[in-house]
């Protein structure tokens, strides 16, 4: 029969008739629709003939033997957010059954195949994402912090994995899965507008962004609004007006890829009679090289104790959270423009600003790479999520020739 793409549209629909509702997608991790997500894959794959594991933190992993044991990675993830769209995450997984299914029909692979299927990449049900990818990434140095958390509920992290038959404590145990690892294919949505603005269906993902999250707190005096003149007040809001415009230009002069965003700023005593004395603002900046995000949180700084004086209050950086960039292969990057370019015409290649399952195996040292679809209107994590199906059949089509490639590349070696 070959590669069918159409066939994973219907499915996707099937899926989503399966698990979802009138509000959206509700496959969130750990729950009973989930699982029976995980049953529903467990029988599209059974006729490829590849065999079925669970490992010690969830991960659902298909193994189609090849003429080696080292072997190239495919994946994705079938949770969901609540409410969420038709597409996130299980695209990736069931283009991935399309193609081992293709392979498997031809016969033996030179290398094995596997398909991952992780473990709560979303967090929806407890905030913690990439759950079961960063285990077997070795990167889940948060157990006990991870011990205490609680649902809405009020249901412990470890009791709802335990019910999946998942012991926290041996959840790194997963490791070993990646050992012999060629390489891992992701394909995903992009959820964002960039590739729909360039009326291109596909794209090459470079890499995942680095974060540097800050509370940035000014402190000046208050006092009251009607009788203190505008020379002599020392207003903590006009420092983080001033830099909240000086982030934007700070972006333009770091260059492509760079954002910065002030999600919130809380003002007190936040009335309408008196000077603000504090204003903690939430700051957030990203970008693709970790040299250049440094320059933004170096500039962003710089700018603040300048604003600081000239206000003539006082700045505080508080750090919140940070990760490194995740830059992918270069070598897959150029095999995945090939492939686009060779099913679509036209590629484009584009920072991830989502994280997502890949990084984490980048981050164990496995060559990695991403391809995006189109997302429409750049929407997602709701049931408004779409995605033309022509660009849908495209995307399958290109993972199957990413994943000849790649087959191609690393049995060389």
């Amino acid at each position: 029969m070959g590669l069918s793409p159409e066939r994973t549209v219907a499915e996707l629909r099937e899926l989503h008739e399966l698990t979802g509702d009138d509000n959206g997608s509700q496959r969130v991790a750990w729950t009973e629709t989930w699982e029976r997500a995980r049953e529903w894959l467990r029988e599209k794959v059974d006729a490829t003939g590849a065999r079925e594991e669970i490992d010690e933190a969830g991960n659902q992993w298909f193994t189609l033997p090849g003429e080696s044991e080292q072997a190239l990675l495919i994946g994705g993830h079938i949770d969901s957010v609540p409410n969420g769209g038709w597409l996130d995450g299980c695209l990736n997984i069931l283009a991935g059954v399309e193609v081992l299914r293709r392979i498997a029909e031809e016969g033996t692979p030179p290398l094995t195949v596997r398909l991952v299927n992780w473990a709560d990449e979303e967090g929806a049900r407890f905030g913690r994402s990439l759950v079961g990818s960063s285990a077997a990434a070795g990167s889940m140095s948060d157990q006990d912090e991870l011990r205490e958390r609680r649902d809405a509920d009020g249901i412990a992290l470890p009791d709802a994995l335990a019910e999946h038959g998942v012991d926290l404590a041996r959840a790194l145990g997963a490791r070993r899965r990646l050992e012999g690892a060629a390489a891992y294919l992701e394909l995903h949505i992009e959820q964002g507008p960039v590739l729909e603005s360039l009326d291109l269906p596909l794209g090459v993902v470079l890499g995942t962004f680095g974060v540097e999250r800050h509370q940035v707190t000014f402190r000046g005096q208050a006092a009251h609004a009607g009788s203190t003149p505008m020379d002599k007040r020392r207003d903590a809001l006009a420092g983080a007006a001033k830099l909240e415009l000086e982030i934007r230009e700070i972006a333009k002069r770091v260059g492509e890829g760079a954002v910065c965003t002030m999600g919130g700023v809380v003002t007190r005593p936040g009335i309408v009679t008196s000077v603000v004395e504090t204003a903690e603002c939430l700051l957030d900046q990203r970008h693709l090289d970790a040299g250049r995000l440094a320059e933004l949180l170096g500039s962003a700084q710089e700018a603040s104790r300048r604003f600081a004086e000239e206000e003539g209050i006082e700045v505080e950086w508080q750090k919140i959270w940070s990760i490194e960039p995740i830059p992918f292969d270069d070598r897959l990057i150029e095999l995945a423009d090939e492939s686009i370019r060779e099913v679509a015409g036209a590629s484009h290649r584009l920072p991830s600003g989502p994280l997502h399952d890949a990084a984490e195996v980048a981050r164990a040292g496995i060559p990695t790479v991403m391809v995006f679809v189109q997302s429409l209107r750049g929407l997602s994590h709701t049931k408004l999520e779409d995605t033309k199906e022509e660009h849908l059949e495209l995307s399958v089509q290109a993972l199957d020739r990413l994943t000849t490639k790649a087959l191609g590349l690393f049995a060389e070696q």
